[in-house]
Order: C-alpha cells, then sequence, then structure tokens
C-alpha cells in the first residue's frame, strides 16, 4: 500500500486554510474596507447570510454524522476507511468543504465584510488544489469502479 493509498494527505489542509482566510479576512477588512451595499439591499443580503449561516449548520451535521455511521475518518488528512455516498454526500463529494465556503460567504453577509467573500473563493480553489485533488485520487485508489461510478453521480461541490 502506496502512501498515497493510505491517505491523501500529510497535512490537514481544509481547517488550516479555511481559519487563514478568515483571518486574512479580519486583518484586510482592517487595513482596507471594502465598499458593501446600502439598504435596503444590505439588509436582505444580512438575511441571506444568516439563512447560509443554518444551512451551514445542517450540512455539516449531517455530513459529520454519516461519516460517523460508517465508522470513518472526518479527519482530511487521514485515510477513508468506507465509501460515503449516503446523506449530504448523495449532493456533493466534498459537502464540508462546500459548508465551510458557505459559512465564509454568510459572514460576509451578515458583516458586511466582503473580503470575507472574495477569500472564500480562493479558499475554496486553494482547498481544490491540496486537498480535493489528492484525496479524489486517494478514493480511487482504496475504492476503484465505486469510486468512480459515484464521481460520475455526484459533483464536486454541487
Amino acid at each position: 500500500m502506496n502512501d498515497l493509498e493510505r491517505r491523501p494527505n500529510r497535512l490537514p489542509w481544509p481547517p488550516m486554510l479555511y481559519v487563514s482566510a478568515i483571518a486574512l479576512a479580519v486583518l484586510a477588512n482592517l487595513a482596507y474596507e471594502l465598499p458593501w451595499f446600502t439598504p435596503p439591499l444590505s439588509e436582505i443580503l444580512f438575511a441571506v447570510g444568516w439563512l447560509l449561516i443554518a444551512a451551514v449548520v445542517a450540512i455539516d451535521v449531517s455530513a459529520m454524522r454519516t461519516l460517523m455511521r460508517a465508522r470513518t475518518t472526518i479527519l482530511p488528512h487521514r485515510g477513508a476507511d468506507h465509501l460515503v455516498t449516503g446523506g449530504p454526500f448523495s449532493f456533493s463529494r466534498n459537502p464540508i468543504y462546500l459548508a465551510n465556503t458557505l459559512l465564509m460567504i454568510g459572514v460576509g453577509l451578515v458583516s458586511g465584510i466582503a473580503w470575507f467573500i472574495l477569500l472564500a473563493i480562493a479558499a475554496a480553489f486553494v482547498t481544490q488544489k491540496l486537498a480535493i485533488e489528492r484525496e479524489e485520487k486517494h478514493l480511487e485508489q482504496r475504492f476503484g469502479k465505486r469510486y468512480r461510478d459515484y464521481r460520475k453521480k455526484v459533483r464536486r461541490w454541487i
């Protein structure tokens, strides 16, 4: 068994990337505040942000429960013991990363800090490059045709 088959990464990139993106958004806003919408649009975006945050909680809780029921790891740098295709994994191959991205966007909409939205997109891109693409190779090596069939049916993000 090669190292990639055992685990996709040595470091838990996604949590590190999203925490860094949040810190950068706060620092960037302190250094240079980007313009934001005025009422009534800002009030609508505030409400949409809270709806997104509520959706994030639902997606995360559901994904974590699904992984625990399957008795496989939630840690992004550990190898998968089972291929999970149910629950939120039936509409996204990466529901937790999707939720992380939506959380940053939701916080940006609620707070009116555009940096959160910009850095959410950057964090999602870097997560895909450093984590998701390696995780996909790991899952293909571990589960072969079952994973390839799943990949054909369910999109990477949404």
